[in-house]
């Protein structure tokens, strides 16, 4: 988990009631920070500093939430607990608190009756600590939902998932994923995980399905799914290094979504390198692919049912 590299801090909002809620992930100060957007309907908030054109390169905070656009609200409480504590980066004037943030759609599950705002991205912060963290259908996973081809008919519960791992050098790698995604979530083998599904047949494939034949029922509407990504590492990049590896985490997501950065997903990864080991580029980028694989995973196989939304496992009737 990110949280169990030194220095790193992971908290949740959660409400199941209204099914939505927000995360953060605190780093360690001066960290190197990357962003890697893809898909057609991603919505995020300061990205464009993590850019390779920009001249900061860093973030004191990342939020992650559902609500839609709304849940973007969820970073400015971020940036006051950051305040308050000090936290930010340092124009001579005063610490601006620096807080990119992206989010799910998850109104087709909430219904628009809660959504995350600035009190709770507050909220988690306040939460925020080292450590195990919870996993699921908590904090920005609360509603989400994979496998969209069948619209609501079919699809199943997702959630928030977690993974690491440690490079030959010794860099400690991991992952938090939401999983949120139009396409299905396919296991080690390529055999669809959680996804669309019929009763008649099962898991459809939703991979095949769209280009093969025409959906039954089509969800198509761009901006209503994503899969979000963070990754942390303790080793030593540049921020052209980071950046490398959040596309690196990028085709990771390939071998556990699919189809993957489609017209209706809102696909984002960052990379957090706190700078404490000296890791290598290439093996940190190939160890992102994999935690970012198996976050996703995670992130279904933990999940449970929300506001009535069945989870993979009660689609099947395990």
């Amino acid at each position: 988990m990110i949280s169990e590299i030194t220095g790193f801090r992971v908290g949740h909002w959660t409400d199941r009631a209204a099914g939505t809620g927000c995360t953060a992930i605190i780093p360690p100060p001066g960290i190197v920070a990357a962003v890697d957007v893809r898909g057609g309907g991603a919505s995020t908030r300061e990205t464009e500093l993590l850019r390779a054109t920009s001249s900061v390169r860093s973030a004191t905070a990342v939020i992650l939430a559902g609500g839609s656009a709304f849940g973007l609200d969820a970073a400015s409480g971020a940036v006051r607990w950051c305040e308050e504590h000090g936290l930010g980066y340092d124009t001579g004037v005063v610490r601006v608190p620096l807080v990119p943030a992206a989010v799910i759609f998850d109104l087709g599950v909430s219904g628009g009756e809660g959504r995350p705002g600035v009190d709770e991205g507050y909220a988690a912060c306040v939460a925020a600590a080292e450590g195990a963290h919870d996993v699921g259908s908590v904090g920005a996973g609360t509603g989400a939902t994979v496998g969209k081809l069948r619209a609501r008919e079919g699809w199943c519960k997702g959630g928030l998932g977690a993974a690491g791992t440690t490079t030959h050098d010794g860099s400690r790698v991991a992952a938090l994923a939401v999983a949120n995604c139009w396409g299905d979530v396919l296991d080690e083998g390529g055999a669809v995980l959680a996804g669309a599904w019929s009763p008649e047949r099962g898991f459809v494939g939703a991979a095949h399905q769209a280009f093969s034949t025409p959906p039954e029922h089509p969800r198509l509407r761009p901006g209503e799914s994503t899969t979000l990504v963070c990754v942390a590492t303790d080793a030593r990049l540049a921020p052209d290094e980071a950046g490398q590896v959040a596309r690196m985490a990028q085709a990771g997501l390939g071998r556990a979504v699919a189809p993957l950065n489609t017209p209706m997903d809102g696909d984002v990864v960052f990379c957090l390198a706190s700078g404490g080991t000296e890791g290598r580029p290439f093996a940190v980028g190939a160890a992102a692919a994999e935690v970012s694989a198996a976050a996703v995973r995670d992130a279904v196989r933990r999940a449970t049912s929300v506001r009535g939304v069945p989870t993979a496992a009660e689609r099947r009737g395990d």
